[in-house]
């Protein structure tokens, strides 16, 4: 598949203002950005991002995918995110659209209009709850069975695209980092919460 998009340069050479030496794709590594704790790396030299090389990386790297994902889901009239909520209601069913928001991690309004969005393309219907009239139940519809192939095709290009030729030792190594930083977060996250 031959893909039309625009050239996807690394978040640093296009936009970052920052310039901080830690892009291993521009061949910018910098020895003395991360020169550790002492006043060297406390100097006028040090980059802001140094501090969080880490963060810094995943920022990055999820701009460039969502960059990505973006432009693939639109070649089918999708928006970022409306993929997430139809592959929810093709694997489960009908759900209540509250039920959407919370699984989506996402405010009611946004969710709203994705679904009024879809709604018009057919993909989406909405009814009222048979046991509580205040409450709207959205399912896939039998025309978003097409779209399913389409958003199953951009998934599976993304993700070759991603993980590109790395082994699936290597892959494996990815996503148990991965999974360890979400928990590191969701741990700081639950705990911030608990301090308000």
């Amino acid at each position: 598949m031959r893909l039309r998009y625009r050239s996807i340069k690394p978040f640093c050479e296009k936009t970052c203002s920052v310039n901080c030496g830690l892009c291993p794709r521009l061949g910018r590594v910098s020895t003395t950005n991360n020169a550790g704790a002492g006043a060297a790396a406390a100097g006028p030299g040090r980059r802001v991002a140094s501090a969080g090389p880490v963060s810094h990386a995943i920022f990055r790297v999820a701009r460039i995918h969502k960059l990505l994902a973006g432009q693939l889901l639109r070649e089918v009239g999708l928006y970022p995110g409306q993929e997430l909520l139809m592959m929810r209601l093709w694997d489960e069913g009908p759900q209540r659209q509250a039920d959407l928001a919370a699984v989506l991690d996402a405010d009611a309004p946004t969710v709203t209009r994705s679904v009024r969005r879809l709604e018009r393309a057919g993909f989406v219907r909405r009814s009222p709850s048979p046991t509580d009239g205040r409450v709207t139940i959205i399912e896939a519809t039998p025309a978003s069975m097409g779209l399913r192939q389409a958003v199953e095709r951009i998934w599976a290009d993304l993700e070759r695209m991603t993980v590109a030729d790395m082994s699936e030792s290597r892959q494996g190594d990815v996503l148990q980092a991965l999974g360890e930083l979400e928990r590191n977060l969701a741990t700081s996250e639950e705990s911030r919460r608990g301090d308000r």
